[in-house]
């Protein structure tokens, strides 16, 4: 394996220039992009960008998320993506565990950032896209005119190329650390299961300052095609986009498949669209086969999480598939299904999905209890229930943890939990999931009160605007008398969603 530097240079100079990316009415070239990537390297340097150091990126989808990330990895850095749903105290949480020596955002997203890194050891810099020269950033563009860095700085396979923080139903945030070897692994892995070939047309809506990003950077790097980016997902020109440039693939998650069902599909032209793989959330088996009865394309549907580089296990093109599997697993992945002492199960029976492989994570960012905790006996744990069958196909079960799974997104219950505790007239608080037939799940709160205290639902839920994105407010205030408890005084939320 190589560094991921090193992979880019090693894809130039094997397949030359060539048209690459449309984003917004403008088509790249291959070269045109890692000529962006390059100057970018060389603007961090001039800013003293040091390796190991990271470089936080809240961005919008553009060339810019690419262009960050290549840009970073040559100059020795690492890369640490947020999700620019989250709120300022969400992403403040985030700048302190992560350190960043750098920030780069949008001109949108500046005031979040702004505030997030209000009272925090911050960033070096903050860097801003767009034309702007506000006072206290640096311009994206001006990066962008620096000397080129054509040589990247020297890296290990092993060395850190991104930390993305996934936070944790205990409340203790933690941050997976990913290497170049596990990136360019699962990245390579993940295009040879998904038999993509040179000729792809393919179609991404989905967030890349999030870990998917990284994949999707990656991936790239092993293929040569033709991909097509949308800043939002919008299911018009979603699928404007797939007739347009007659797309042959895209991923998606459960929740857009089910707002584009709503769509008249039938006045389309999808003729063009083969596959379409699915992840980050259960797909419920008629949403996938209503998909393809009324466009004729397969859906391949996978798994994975962000302490296994993002993919595990997915179905492939030429393997007959099993409805409700997530496939097989990915070359040089070995997934088993284990007990409680971690032996494997039999074949059918329900036990802890678990994996070992060149793609598991390199740990938890300075959490060595945690990372023992779930690396032990040479297996990545994922906390999830699942069902190996006869053949070999993964089945996914039911999550251990508590993670509610909101369009793809996972929320975490702790941290609703401790937003409501700030509010003067909460006294306990416990959260859990509640299915939905459009976003997967959503979160519901039941809230004791202090005693005297009133609050109303609609109350509540406006106190909690400017501590939580909105992905991660609850759809719903239960007030309740008292809450179950587990014998050591946490949230029994088993007993919980029994309330549901």
């Amino acid at each position: 394996m190589a560094t991921l530097p090193e992979l880019a240079d090693r894809h130039d100079e094997e397949h030359g220039d060539y048209e690459r990316l449309h984003f917004e009415g403008r088509t790249y070239t291959s070269l045109e992009l890692s000529s962006m990537a390059h100057r970018f390297a060389g603007g961090l340097r001039e800013l003293g960008l040091r390796p190991d150091e990271r470089v936080l990126v809240m961005l919008p989808n553009g060339t810019e998320v690419g262009t960050v990330y290549q840009g970073t990895w040559r100059a020795g850095g690492a890369v640490t993506p947020v999700l620019f749903l989250l709120s300022p105290p969400e992403v403040a949480r985030i700048v302190r565990e992560a350190e960043p020596a750098v920030a780069v955002t949008s001109p949108e997203f500046l005031p979040v950032v702004r505030q997030a890194v209000e009272g925090v050891p911050g960033p070096r810099h903050l860097v801003v896209t767009g034309p702007q020269r506000d006072e206290g950033v640096v311009a994206f563009d001006d990066l962008l005119a620096a000397d080129p860095l054509d040589d990247p700085v020297p890296r290990a396979d092993d060395d850190l190329a991104a930390l993305l923080f996934t936070g944790g139903t205990t409340g203790a945030s933690k941050g997976v650390m990913l290497t170049h070897r596990n990136i360019a692994f699962d990245a390579e892995a993940g295009v040879k299961a998904s038999e993509v070939g040179d000729d792809e047309v393919a179609l991404s809506a989905l967030p890349l300052a999030h870990s998917f990003g990284i994949l999707v950077a990656a991936s790239g790097l092993f293929v040569k095609g033709f991909g097509v980016l949308l800043k939002w997902f919008d299911p018009l020109a979603f699928l404007d986009a797939i007739e347009g440039f007659r797309v042959t693939r895209t991923t998606v998650v459960p929740t857009m498949l089910q707002f584009l069902l709503q769509a008249p599909l039938e006045e389309r032209d999808l003729s063009s669209l083969r596959f379409v793989t699915c992840g980050a959330a259960p797909l419920p088996v008629e949403v996938a086969a209503e998909w393809e009865r009324r466009t004729g394309s397969v859906v391949l549907e996978g798994y994975g999480l962000t302490e296994g580089t993002a993919a595990l296990c997915t179905n492939r093109p030429s393997v007959a598939r099993r409805p409700g599997s997530v496939g097989i697993p990915l070359p040089g992945v070995e997934v088993a299904v284990l007990d409680q002492d971690d032996r494997e199960v039999p074949r059918g029976h329900i036990g802890e999905i678990c994996c070992r492989g060149p793609n598991v994570m390199a740990g938890y960012w300075r959490q060595p209890e945690e990372t023992a905790r779930t690396l032990r006996n040479g297996w990545l744990h994922t906390g999830d229930a699942g069902r190996m069958d006869e053949d070999g196909h993964l089945h996914v079960v039911e999550r251990l943890k508590d993670v509610i799974i909101r369009g793809g997104i996972n929320v975490y219950p702790r941290d609703i939990e401790e937003a409501l505790a700030e509010h003067p007239a909460v006294a306990m608080a416990g959260v859990v999931g509640r299915p939905d037939p459009v976003y997967g799940e959503e979160a519901v709160a039941f809230v004791v009160l202090r005693p005297g205290a009133e609050a109303t639902e609609e109350g509540v839920l406006g106190f909690l605007e400017g501590r939580l994105g909105k992905p991660k407010r609850p759809r719903e205030v239960r007030f309740v008398d008292t809450l179950p408890l587990t014998p050591v005084g946490k949230v029994a939320r088993k007993e919980l969603r029994l309330l549901l």
